[in-house]
């Protein structure tokens, strides 16, 4: 009877440390990057990477990490104001996490075969939705340099009609509308210290640096 209630009294105890372990392993990390931060250059410089990958997405995941700390101490306690007010840290860090992750991938090394479509469904697609390779580029560049301030140019599956888009998002807005197939920083960070202000050129020489193979995959999956 006696080791029965010593085992009822210390199961809410293994119930919290159960819980809080649990939260500490779903804690979001910064993924590594698969390839080496020089990999890029010269259309994208090693100090670039370095500072865009370790310090700005860690930023975002730090700050992820506490907001989303915050919520749950908000939710347990049923303050729905602070649930409230913590939307927009949740938008911003987590949408710079997300939007991060998928641009690592969307690039490679020019010598690993970047920078080359292949003659598949995807190219196929972008001929269809948009004339051309090289007339997608164009719009796709021009809607990504009118972005206002900071944001994201996007290549996005339509599910509804089964077609490719460009789309915009502001800040570190997810693109939700379009299931994301391959994501542009244009963040000042992502270019400034090679390319200054001038963002064209910029997203002129990322295409040589465009992993098509992993856009490949995300469009075989969106489908």
């Amino acid at each position: 009877m006696l080791v029965r209630a010593a085992a009822a009294a210390a199961r809410p105890s293994l119930i919290r440390a159960a819980a809080l372990s649990a939260a500490v392993r779903s804690k979001h990390t910064l993924p590594d990057l698969p390839y080496d931060y020089n990999a890029l250059e010269p259309f994208i410089s090693a100090e670039i990477m370095r500072l865009h990958h370790s310090k700005h997405h860690q930023t975002y995941v730090t700050n992820l990490n506490v907001a989303e700390e915050k919520l749950h101490d908000a939710i347990e306690k049923k303050d729905v104001a602070a649930q409230i007010a913590l939307q927009g840290a949740l938008r911003f860090n987590g949408g710079g996490h997300i939007n991060h992750s998928i641009f690592w991938t969307n690039l490679g090394s020019p010598s690993s075969g970047a920078g080359e479509i292949g003659q598949g469904p995807l190219l196929a697609a972008i001929k269809r939705d948009f004339g051309s390779l090289e007339e997608f580029q164009k719009s796709f560049a021009a809607q990504a340099a009118a972005v206002q301030g900071s944001g994201w140019g996007w290549l996005g599956f339509n599910k509804a009609t089964g077609r490719l888009e460009i789309a915009t998002t502001a800040n570190q807005d997810p693109l939700t509308a379009l299931v994301p197939l391959l994501g542009v920083d244009v963040w000042e960070h992502a270019y400034y210290l090679q390319y200054k202000n001038v963002r064209p050129d910029y997203l002129k020489a990322i295409w040589s640096v465009v992993n098509w193979k992993n856009v490949e995959e995300r469009f075989a999956k969106a489908q």
